[in-house]
């Protein structure tokens, strides 16, 4: 026995340290007080990286002129110093444009311009122009290879609905995209040098006083913008081929401290049923600023749940006088709610093992608790040990012999001892009354 009680005790295992990772909010998307005309919408507040709303985020939709997105991060992937690389500008290229109408920057064959100047010319005044000499310089002569660079980079951000068929985004039907991957790819450039300086600019001389650039974006245009201008907007850019794409913008909007993103695909264009062909007001915009709004007037941050809050507890075995192990959230998590919700309305799903072992380290996992708002899930956040708890060896030493005493093969093995132990004695018994009956009898001399 003592043997078996060394052995039990020498198996302690211990639970593994958490090695804590980055917690991922998921989308907890809410209703809109108002209607929207965009095909496609997607509203994600960039602090946090929560969808707060979408419509139809992941159908195929044509991005026209919100391609050069793209056509500018595989331009600053491959150019390292913009203002110091020029390109000379070649008329077979500007000639591929012949008879498409599209918007262009006005470059001029045999002229030799900067890439900054190029990106500028790109994402202003939306120039097919400079998108196709960009991808004719970067893809070394070959724009198709430059489009192969397009379709990778969107592979790369995780983007499932995304094909390129040019740098430009007129209409082809291999060129598509939706306005989830679309945010992917945006959040992407707003990382790389001068995208949101160059996107935000609504005039810029970088071609000479006489050859200004526009902005094609009322949403930022303080003078040309009228009810489409919003005060909070920041770029990015906008797209239209006519009826085929509708009205297409990309923007972002800051106030109060909170920024969002904001794609919006396919508002209606043209009435074609008219027989003048009556342009509607420019969808994507409206909506745009309706959600900023929106958002901005009934949505804020809140700290659901803090990495110091003790949350649970759970039964604790072999530690000294103690029975329970408090757990705490391996890290805080905030997210974006309406106003009007309170931080108890947020469900609360644990996934805990009936009990734990000591010892225990302050930090070791436990498990883990999904939080959830209105059945949508928001985070799974792991649960880990708000202190180190020791092991005690008598307690252990104790739960080995009740361990053993209380085996099924200990029970057998007392019941089989028992068992011989009541024979032996029967045996006894039998053995001695046989022997008391078979002593000789004594024969008594008569006198």
């Amino acid at each position: 026995m003592k043997k078996i009680m060394t052995i039990i005790i020498a198996s302690m295992i211990f639970l593994s340290a958490l090695l804590i990772q980055p917690v991922k909010a998921e989308a907890a998307e809410f209703d809109i007080d108002f209607e929207t005309s965009s095909k496609s919408l997607y509203l994600e507040n960039i602090d946090t990286g929560t969808v707060v709303y979408s419509k139809e985020a992941d159908a195929r939709r044509y991005p026209a002129s919100t391609t050069k997105i793209m056509t500018y991060i595989i331009t600053a992937e491959h150019i390292t110093d913009f203002k110091n690389t020029y390109v000379t500008i070649k008329g077979s290229i500007l000639h591929m444009l012949d008879g498409t109408g599209s918007s262009v920057a006005g470059l001029v064959e045999k002229e030799k311009l900067s890439i900054y100047q190029l990106l500028n010319c790109l994402m202003i005044p939306s120039g097919n122009d400079a998108a196709l000499v960009l991808a004719d310089y970067v893809g070394e002569g070959d724009i198709d290879k430059f489009v192969d660079m397009m379709n990778k980079k969107a592979e790369e951000l995780g983007c499932e609905n995304t094909h390129f068929a040019n740098p430009h985004g007129l209409n082809d039907p291999q060129h598509y995209t939706t306005v989830r991957d679309m945010a992917k790819i945006t959040k992407y450039a707003m990382t790389l040098p001068d995208f949101v300086d160059i996107t935000d600019t609504t005039t810029s001389d970088c071609l000479g006083e006489d050859r200004y650039l526009v902005t094609t974006n009322f949403m930022i245009d303080p003078v040309r913008g009228g009810n489409y201008y919003y005060d909070y907007a920041k770029g990015i850019k906008t797209g239209s081929t006519g009826n085929d794409s509708g009205y297409c913008l990309v923007s972002t909007a800051t106030k109060g401290g909170y920024t969002y993103l904001c794609v919006a695909y396919g508002a209606p264009y043209q009435d074609e049923e008219d027989e003048e062909g009556e342009l509607y007001d420019n969808g994507a915009m409206i909506d745009s600023k309706n959600l900023y709004e929106w958002a901005f007037d009934n949505l804020s941050i809140k700290t659901i749940i803090d990495k110091n809050d003790l949350v649970k507890e759970i039964d604790l075995d072999f530690a000294w006088n103690k029975d329970k192990l408090q757990l705490a959230p391996a890290s805080s998590y905030s997210t974006i709610l309406p106003d009007d919700v309170a931080i108890s309305s947020i469900d609360k799903t644990f996934e805990l093992p009936e009990k734990v072992d000591a010892p225990v380290k302050e930090g070791d996992k436990i498990g883990t608790v999904t939080l959830s708002y209105a059945n949508s899930k928001l985070v799974t956040i792991d649960l880990v040990a708000s202190e180190s708890v020791d092991r005690s060896e008598l307690l252990t030493a104790i739960d080995a012999v009740k361990g053993v005493v209380t085996s099924r093969w200990f029970i057998i093995a007392v019941c089989i001892i028992g068992a011989l132990v009541f024979i032996y004695i029967i045996v006894i018994v039998v053995y001695r009354r046989k022997k008391k009956t078979q002593r000789p009898v004594k024969k008594y001399r008569k006198f």
